[in-house]
């Protein structure tokens, strides 16, 4: 097997992008990623396309968007292939471009991942998320993904001694590196006092799914994020700093939570960042900067302990200790995270290796660079934690 690296990266503003249509927004991070790799104008620029995307055959009617993609990018006769994995559907995409470079049958890939879930309601796009709940025993009830995290939350409140004010700091941590990239969706940061003055106000700050609030929750948004990949032989070519898949883990758990010994334990973070840590013959105290799914604030914290950074329980402490904010032990969501970044849910798990790239190139400005940074770890988190995907991400000097 090859050591895969990335050599491109692009993405486009989160956000409403009432002007894009999806195929819009896909192309253009599509070349981006390709310029940035040095290969916008190369003829046969990759060998292989894959999209990750979760619902477009449900909010856009149109299937096959990487045939699509392809044929709009002039890439033709380039293999085209669309990843659909819920929330992690990006994540599995990148799996898929990895395992075909590693395995030596292609040596360039472009991986791109993309939704468009603004020109929907908000209720539309709430049920268009459930629909990766069980059929049977969650969807037909009413349960949605908030609502399961509402659950969630509590039972950790309850075991670990989560306090909201916890939950407050995550939110306040994203909003404030939110307002500093220029990708994300959410750009107003959010002062500490203000925050605790409307946490219990219903109208600025209305409950969502008890005890989560308006503040703890990912906005639904539009966007695409892509990378493009190649062997790290032929990577130490190209201009930018190769950086290398050190390694990567997939796990899954019971697709419904009442199934689980524990519902409070995320078995398949802690899987999926084991192997990764094995692949990558790393340990968790070796990151230096992490991008978690933090599409509820209590995910960012679970998972800050499932993954090895804290223990159980330890994760709402280094919070409020400002342990994972930019110059701490383990700065997390420098982007601003699904909380700020936004959570287009095909575009996510491409997007946060696009911001560790940025990171491990040494690129960002210093009030969002992590000093010295040399490897980084991203979670993308499909359903409820029952898919999940863990990739480690190294700099190669040159």
């Amino acid at each position: 097997m090859r050591d895969v690296a990335v050599i491109g990266v692009g993405m486009i503003p989160f956000g409403r992008r009432d002007e894009d249509s999806l195929m819009d927004m896909l192309a253009m991070a599509s070349l981006k990623a390709l310029d940035d790799a040095g290969l916008g104008d190369k003829e046969k620029a990759v060998d292989a396309v894959y999209v990750g995307n979760m619902g477009a055959g449900i909010l856009q009617h149109q299937t096959a968007l990487a045939s699509s993609l392809v044929d709009r990018l002039s890439l033709l006769p380039a293999a085209a292939e669309t990843v659909e994995n819920g929330p992690a559907s990006g994540g599995s995409a990148v799996k898929n471009g990895i395992l075909a470079v590693a395995s030596g049958y292609y040596d360039y890939v472009l991986v791109v991942g993309g939704e468009k879930m603004r020109e929907v309601t908000g209720w539309r796009a709430t049920d268009f998320v459930a629909t990766m709940t069980h059929p049977l025993a969650e969807y037909i009830y009413g349960v949605t993904l908030p609502g399961l995290a509402g659950m969630f939350t509590r039972l950790y409140m309850e075991k670990y001694g989560v306090t909201p004010e916890m939950l407050v700091e995550v939110a306040i941590k994203n909003q404030s590196m939110g307002a500093l990239n220029p990708y994300a969706h959410v750009e107003m940061a959010i002062s500490r006092e203000g925050i605790y003055e409307s946490w219990h106000s219903i109208v600025n700050n209305p409950p969502v799914a008890d005890p989560l609030r308006l503040y703890d929750a990912c906005p639904v948004s539009d966007g695409a994020a892509a990378i493009v990949l190649c062997p790290l032989e032929l990577a130490k070519k190209h201009q930018k700093t190769p950086i290398l898949i050190a390694g990567f883990g997939q796990a899954t758990d019971t697709q419904t939570l009442q199934e689980r010994d524990d519902p409070t334990d995320l078995k398949a973070v802690t899987l999926a960042a084991q192997k990764a840590f094995e692949m990558a013959k790393m340990k968790p105290s070796d990151i230096h900067v992490a991008e978690l799914h933090d599409a509820f604030t209590i995910l960012e914290i679970a998972e800050s302990e499932h993954v090895g950074f804290f223990k159980k329980g330890e994760g709402g402490k280094a919070v409020l200790q400002g342990k994972t904010r930019l110059g701490g032990q383990i700065p997390i969501n420098v982007s601003g995270g699904l909380k700020a970044r936004g959570h287009p849910v095909g575009a996510t798990g491409v997007a946060q290796i696009v911001e560790i790239v940025f990171q491990l190139r040494h690129e960002l400005p210093k009030e969002r660079q992590v000093r010295n940074a040399q490897n980084g770890l991203t979670v993308n988190f499909g359903g409820f934690g029952n898919n999940v995907l863990v990739f480690i991400l190294r700099r190669v000097e040159q």
